[in-house]
């Protein structure tokens, strides 16, 4: 999940941040705790007396760090936000070292293989309780992602840099959200033509994007 810091931009607002190894220890555990909970029976399982139960731990332990049901998905919400974009950075070292032929294609099916593993991140997205301070988090990382798409296409030699680029970076991510949300309501290993139907549509973008962006 990643440890979540004190600082809300992609990371956890907390209490207290963690400082010696045994206290990360159970961090991390309630954590995990928390979104096997989320996984199993909903963000409504998210109480504080629950997950501390379920944790092992005291709930005057747990409010060090988490002091409500918004506090844990909000943590829970930056581990995912951070591995997110850990990927992206990923994808960015890899477009500076290799030509992509489809870079669309890798991308949409590179993310659809992310959401497939992260149950939680679709049981906290797909759920009804998102919390203020996680929806205004979520339009940063998307900023976020929007400029590892900008980079990607740098690095890929595709386009030249200004300020117009980053804004419609960041309408193709806005697009790809939109799109891959809605095929993984629809299945659970996301909707395979929906999918197809998202790369088209963005292959379409990038081309008209990527004309008017030539270096």
């Amino acid at each position: 999940m990643g440890e979540p810091t004190s600082e809300f931009g992609g990371a956890a607002a907390l209490r207290r941040t963690p400082k010696q190894a045994r206290s990360k220890a159970r961090l991390a555990r309630v954590l995990e705790t928390a979104e096997h909970l989320l996984i199993r029976d909903g963000v409504e399982a998210l109480t504080t007396t629950r997950v501390a139960a379920a944790a092992r731990v005291s709930v005057g332990s747990l409010y060090q760090y988490l002091p409500d049901r918004d506090a844990i998905i909000d943590a829970l919400a930056a581990g995912y936000f951070t591995k997110l974009e850990a990927a992206m950075d990923g994808f960015v070292e890899a477009a500076a070292a290799e030509r992509w032929e489809d870079p669309v294609g890798l991308l949409v099916d590179a993310y659809a293989a992310i959401y497939r593993t992260e149950h939680g991140f679709r049981a906290l997205w797909f759920g009804s309780g998102l919390t203020e301070r996680t929806r205004a988090a979520d339009r940063e990382h998307k900023r976020r992602m929007a400029d590892g798409v900008r980079r990607i296409l740098l690095a890929l030699g595709m386009a030249r840099d200004d300020e117009e680029l980053g804004r419609v970076c960041h309408a193709a991510v806005l697009a790809a959200d939109t799109l891959s949300q809605e095929a993984f309501r629809q299945a659970a290993q996301g909707d395979a033509a929906l999918l197809e139907e998202a790369k088209v549509m963005l292959r379409s973008y990038l081309s008209a994007v990527t004309a008017r962006y030539r270096p």
